[in-house]
């Protein structure tokens, strides 16, 4: 039997060890090796750089976020200083970012209390300051009364009435933002259905969620409103904002309102994504409108909401989601009335057809397989009518795709917004 002089456990958890920390640092540690501590090193570099690095379960990436909030809670700084410098200054593939060890940092205040987290950020600041310019991350000086959450973004209301409530949120990447995104929300909905796409997109995009009038924190004048003053609106919105042009992602109404913006105000629409929309309805449909608008007002919002949640969402995704259809119910009949009857005046007597060969920018229509209320004929009609449109059907959606399906739909709007 021959004998083999390697020892494999230590040579896997040796170059794991260099891979994390780098080749500088375990070569002082070795190099300072005494009779000591010589078994430690080796047990070490054995079972916590093989034995738990060296498992493919869950990459380095995440296995770095562990150690940090780890020492964050135990409080070895010294530990978590050599951490926090591998993570910025290690193999590309596995580096976290300054701002992915704030996430770390911040999550550890809630789960290893915020003193821990103090100590931890007063210790990260000092490594940034002396790694900042080597990994070209500048340390500039902020407001923290200004500070806001990442995944809601910087809040606000239009100076201009009625008054429109909306989000902001800045590109994470930390560069000039690719397209500036603006997401319409759907009748009875209100900014936060966008929550998930918009935190996707603000990756790299600057992206603008607001409530309609009539919805969620935005006034509700008591009038019948029209889809050119919902278009207005919005234009007030984005003018008062500074966007320039935008690209514009609407659902149902919120599709309604970008095409009337695309034929309004041309200037400020850059490319458009019309979801599960129309650009017009038939008179039995409007019939249907008028007697929805009469109900509500005789005997209020919820009167309608089990059937409205019945065209919203499919019978498979109600049984499998109930929680989700819950909380959109909560959302219909919590809206204000007046204002919910004011959009329905505008959805109803939406009336873009004849118009919509003047829409001359990039147009992406997304319909679901099972909308009743705008189905696939409504979403052709769009594609065929706009002239660079061109049409997705999202397998096994209804009238809210967005969130029945939204990797389907992210997908579908992320790779049309990358192509502009």
């Amino acid at each position: 039997m021959s004998f083999d002089p390697i020892d494999h456990d230590f040579e896997r958890g040796l170059q794991n060890r260099r891979n994390v920390l780098g080749d500088a640092w375990v070569d002082r540690s070795l190099d300072k090796a005494t009779g000591f501590n010589a078994d430690f090193q080796n047990l070490i570099t054995r079972f916590a750089w093989n034995e738990i690095w060296g498992r493919p379960g869950l990459d380095h990436k995440t296995r770095r976020a562990i150690v940090l909030s780890i020492t964050i809670a135990l409080g070895r700084w010294e530990e978590f200083e050599l951490h926090v410098r591998a993570a910025l200054l290690g193999e590309p593939d596995s580096r976290l970012t300054p701002d992915e060890i704030k996430e770390v940092l911040m999550q550890s205040a809630i789960y290893a209390g915020v003193p821990a987290a103090n100590t931890a950020f007063t210790h990260t600041l000092a490594i940034l300051r002396e790694v900042g310019e080597q990994i070209g991350y500048v340390l500039e000086p902020a407001a923290p009364a200004a500070a806001s959450h990442s995944g809601i973004g910087r809040e606000g209301r239009t100076v201009s009435s009625p008054v429109l409530h909306y989000s902001v949120r800045e590109p994470r990447s930390g560069k000039a933002p690719r397209h500036t995104v603006v997401l319409s929300h759907a009748l009875g909905c209100d900014l936060t259905m966008w929550d998930a796409l918009a935190n996707t997109l603000a990756q790299d995009c600057r992206v603008i969620a607001y409530d309609h009038r009539g919805h969620g924190s935005s006034d509700a004048p008591d009038a019948l409103y029209s889809m050119a003053e919902l278009a207005d609106d919005a234009a007030r919105l984005l003018r008062e904002l500074d966007t320039g042009p935008v690209v514009w992602v609407g659902l149902s109404m919120g599709g309604m309102v970008g095409q009337e913006l695309a034929l309004r105000h041309p200037a400020l629409v850059r490319a458009l994504v019309l979801a599960n929309t129309t650009s017009g309805y038939p008179e039995a449909a409007q019939a249907v409108w008028e007697q929805r608008i009469a109900t509500v007002r005789e005997q209020g919002i919820e009167a309608i909401a089990d059937a409205v949640m019945g065209r919203y969402f499919h019978d498979g995704f109600r049984a499998q989601k109930p929680g989700t259809v819950a909380r959109y119910r909560r959302r219909v009949v919590s809206t204000d009335p007046v204002g919910y009857v004011g959009c329905c005046n505008a959805v109803g007597k939406v009336d873009t057809t004849p118009r919509l060969g003047s829409i001359t920018v990039p147009t992406l229509v997304i319909a679901g397989e099972l909308d009743q209320g705008t189905p696939v004929a409504m979403a052709q009609a769009l594609a065929d009518g706009i002239p660079e449109a061109r049409l997705v059907v999202l397998q096994e959606a209804s009238h809210l795709s967005a969130a029945e399906q939204p990797q389907a739909f992210e997908e579908a709007v992320v790779g049309f917004v990358t192509s502009i």
